[in-house]
């Protein structure tokens, strides 16, 4: 299968890591085949993640196929690139086609990305996990590898404001501390 979409995406990504200084540590990433399937699944913290988790397959040379939920496939600018990707669409509430979909694809030597808590963890601890990604590992007799994410969190998750509120005020130190109480609430109001 071509890769017309997903190698410059990864390379954007790291460029824009490396831009905006942002470190990442990966440890185990010798436990992904080189060849052949696997499932990868991971705990879920952020709308980051699947670049975060995808990353463990980078040294090897794989690219991870990951399941995500239609709605995601639906977003006029998602949508285009998740399909680009090969990523696998899910239907919460008719799985049976994805799962299936996931087993071709791990049969075909793709490794395949699973976040088991089916949710970002807003509490950032591992909630219920689902079965699925044990039954597609034994059905297709591949490895099942865990990935532990800590720190995408930090960057963008569920019912965090994406982008703090940023001011910066010069002039004469006497006349910035008497407008301290009001640039205070100019801020927390989001307004610089």
């Amino acid at each position: 299968m071509r890769e017309l979409v997903y190698p410059p995406v990864i390379k954007t990504a790291l460029g824009v890591f490396k831009a905006l200084n942002i470190r990442i540590r990966l440890e185990g990433t010798d436990q992904i085949p080189a060849t052949g399937g696997a499932v990868l699944v991971s705990n879920h913290v952020s709308y980051l993640d699947f670049i975060f988790a995808g990353l463990a397959a980078h040294p090897a040379g794989q690219l991870v196929r990951f399941m995500a939920k239609k709605e995601i496939f639906d977003n006029r600018i998602g949508g285009p690139l998740m399909r680009g990707m090969h990523h696998i669409p899910v239907d919460r509430d008719a799985g049976a086609s994805s799962y299936a979909a996931a087993l071709k694809a791990l049969r075909g030597g793709e490794i395949v990305g699973v976040f088991a808590e089916a949710t970002i963890s807003r509490s950032f601890t591992v909630k219920d996990i689902k079965s699925g990604a044990v039954r597609m590992a034994v059905a297709s007799k591949t490895p099942l590898i865990p990935v532990a994410l800590w720190g995408p969190q930090r960057m963008w998750t569920k019912g965090r404001k994406r982008l703090a509120p940023a001011a910066q005020r010069a002039g004469d130190d006497h006349r910035r501390r008497a407008h301290v109480p009001q640039a205070r609430r100019r801020l927390r109001a989001g307004h610089p």
